[in-house]
């Protein structure tokens, strides 16, 4: 990410106003809040153009815009709030040099015990922010540095276990935001396991579900040098790929524009993460919820996805700020991802898994989303109704129609088929039927 400091034209809105997915008007720009955090300063280096604020923790809002671009406001001072505006870059678009031998001299040597069984564990990304233990499953967080105590929590196992091992090497070609897929080298450094639960993110319910009917699904996080992060997302109705992207679609009411593509809403859920392995370039909070919305491209673009995810911070808040600012009670972030459906045959062959696992790695081809979207709820139910007036019809129908035709519905012909009817069964199967339905021993 780059960016440059941009006067601001109006004065800046209250940091105490601002809100995730709040719209807002800046320099006659249309932006929207991806996040609102209280940051502070825990070092400087080199030559800047102003004295850094290490004293005091302030209000840092980040937002985004449908032309794919970052605008930060922050309130260091709350008297006059900076603006910067930049675009997401990946490392290789800045082609510098030397970075990258210098990062992996540096990462070799961050190594560190884990803070509940004393197993080490070596830090491989400069990202980082949490880790799991291999040995006790604790996670791990460094979001504070690797200095003192280290927070961390145990978690229970898994559901599955990571069906890609983690440090697999698969060769992909993501089209990640928008550029040209090429075929690259993506290692497997972390994996999320989450299910879908009832209630809000960040709600105070905390009802433990009995896992019966709840809907699982499993995320690897990617990682490739200069092209940074991106997942493979293994749900019931089967894999795709997602990267988070920079900007924010255009609203076209229940529906999103995205470049030019033109997404539904298929549904919306909350999800919980209950299980994780490796390292995360976040800070992985024990059972947090995040509220969700899927989309689907239509038309052309049907392979193509978008995912809205809001999440909540429960990050202890730092003292508020003496500059008059009023500090969130929370840290807040909204993020949209964006990628495409794939073919578990290509997840095979791009790691190298065996032929085997393929059976395994396929999933229901009925999506998930029909299942749960308020369209599949309406089709089931028109189809259990259809059913139940096909059976009222058969349980209703008066065989003996033709012999009332024939003789009269007082004939003595008519009465023995009405009588004869009425000590049977009352529901006509014809052989090997149910519900009406013949399954091959009645008529053809």
């Amino acid at each position: 990410m780059f960016g440059f400091e941009v006067p601001l034209e109006e004065a800046a809105p209250r940091p105490e106003s601002l809100r995730p997915e709040l719209a807002l008007v800046v320099n006659r720009e249309s932006w929207r809040v991806a996040s609102v955090v209280v940051a502070r300063v825990q070092g400087a280096e080199g030559e800047l153009p102003e004295v850094p604020n290490l004293a005091t923790a302030f209000v840092v809002a980040d937002l985004r815009s449908p032309r794919d671009e970052v605008g930060t406001l922050a309130y260091a001072d709350a008297a006059a709030p900076t603006w910067s505006v930049g675009r997401s870059v990946a490392l290789g678009e800045l082609a510098l040099q030397g970075l990258a031998e210098r990062a992996e001299r540096t990462l070799a040597g961050r190594a560190i015990e884990c803070p509940n069984c004393g197993a080490p564990l070596e830090i491989r990304l400069d990202t980082t922010r949490s880790i799991v233990c291999r040995q006790c499953r604790s996670v791990i967080d460094l979001s504070a540095g690797t200095g003192g105590d280290l927070a961390h929590y145990r978690q229970a196992t898994g559901t599955r276990e990571p069906q890609i091992p983690l440090g697999s090497i698969g060769t992909l070609a993501l089209p990640i935001a928008g550029k040209p897929a090429r075929p690259l080298p993506w290692q497997v450094v972390g994996y999320v396991e989450r299910c879908e639960v009832a209630g809000s993110a960040g709600s105070a319910d905390d009802d433990d579900d009995d896992g019966e009917g709840q809907s699982f699904w499993r995320e690897y996080l990617l990682y490739h040098r200069n092209e940074g992060f991106a997942f493979l997302v293994d749900a019931e109705d089967g894999w795709s790929w997602t990267a988070p992207i920079t900007g924010v679609p255009r609203r076209r009411g229940d529906r999103v524009e995205l470049d030019g593509v033109l997404y539904r809403k298929l549904y919306d859920y909350v999800g919980q993460v209950t299980y994780v392995l490796g390292e995360f370039y976040w800070r992985v909070e024990r059972d947090q919820r995040t509220d969700n919305t899927d989309y689907v491209g239509t038309g052309s673009a049907l392979r193509k996805r978008l995912n809205r995810e809001a999440t909540v911070s429960n990050a202890a808040r730092p003292a508020a700020s003496p500059g008059g600012a009023t500090l969130p009670a929370e840290d807040r972030e909204v993020v949209w991802s964006a990628g495409e459906t794939l073919p578990a045959a290509q997840i095979v062959t791009a790691f190298k898994l065996r032929a085997e696992t393929l059976k395994a790695l396929e999933r229901d081809a009925l999506p998930g989303a029909f299942r749960h979207s308020l369209l599949g709820k309406i089709v089931f139910w028109a189809i259990v109704v259809i059913v139940l007036l096909m059976l009222v019809r058969c349980a209703t129908r008066d065989d003996c129609e033709p012999m009332r035709r024939s003789y009269g519905p007082e004939s003595a012909q008519y009465r023995s088929c009405v009588a004869n009817n009425r000590s049977g069964s009352g529901f006509r199967t014809g052989g090997g039927s149910f519900g009406g339905f013949s399954t091959g021993g009645g008529h053809k």
